[in-house]
């Protein structure tokens, strides 16, 4: 079931602490935690020790809490769902594939955010790490060039990744974001709305490809914005 126009001032509401400039500050810490973990994950480190990591470096940056748990994912494990556990004791190669999805509180502020990353030299795990970056604009840029739906953005994601060749995992297809908890507002996907996300730091766009045969998969995610937020960004 989908959400009507009807019920999208409920679902865009924020509450008294809002503040898109803090919202931005945690966006820019959370970007930054992602590839501080990145770089410290080396081959030959295990997923647990990762992740114990990843805490450590969120703690470091003055995380009060995550609103969801820090998931550093190795080979295999980049193709599992969101809030599926992990395979244990998986080791990173030195010609593998990692992701990183972190959620942390800074204050009262959430942030979100997720990458791919590559150790070696892998053409299509470094495709699939370019992809997810690639079909997160392109998904983007409709929503901007068109004002599309969040249920229209993310049947266009699929497909795209179809034509990409790779699936999309519609277990991560967008949500909320605000000051803690999102959820008191909207807990549900962006992929459920019928509405256009509003600009500005209120929706998260999130990308999950896996391999079609292959067990490997790429994550992207940031919030949902215009191009004027994305200077690296070329197309």
């Amino acid at each position: 079931m989908t959400m009507t126009e009807l019920e999208t001032p409920s679902l865009e509401a924020v509450g008294e602490a809002w503040s898109p400039d803090q919202m931005f500050k945690v966006r820019a810490l959370t970007r930054a935690a992602i590839h501080e973990i990145a770089a410290s994950c080396a081959p030959g480190m295990v997923e647990e020790d990762a992740v114990e990591m990843a805490h450590d470096i969120l703690a470091a940056h003055g995380m009060v809490r995550g609103w969801h748990d820090v998931y550093v994912r190795f080979g295999p494990n980049t193709t599992k769902t969101f809030g599926e556990a992990s395979d244990p004791g998986v080791v990173l190669g030195p010609d593998d594939i990692f992701l990183i999805d972190i959620g942390p509180v800074f204050e009262k502020w959430e942030g979100d955010g997720g990458d791919t990353f590559v150790t070696g030299a892998n053409p299509t795990m470094a495709k699939a790490a370019v992809d997810a970056r690639k079909l997160f604009h392109t998904v983007r840029k409709k929503w901007e060039a068109e004002r599309a739906t969040g249920h229209s953005l993310y049947d266009f994601a699929v497909a795209e990744a179809e034509r990409m060749g790779w699936v999309l995992n519609m277990d991560l297809s967008g949500h909320r974001i605000s000051e803690f908890p999102h959820e008191a507002h909207y807990a549900g996907p962006m992929a459920d709305i019928d509405f256009t996300p509003s600009a500005g730091p209120l929706w998260v766009l999130e990308i999950h490809i896996r391999h079609p045969t292959e067990k490997f998969g790429a994550f992207y995610e940031d919030m949902l914005l215009d191009d004027s937020y994305f200077p690296d960004f070329k197309g």
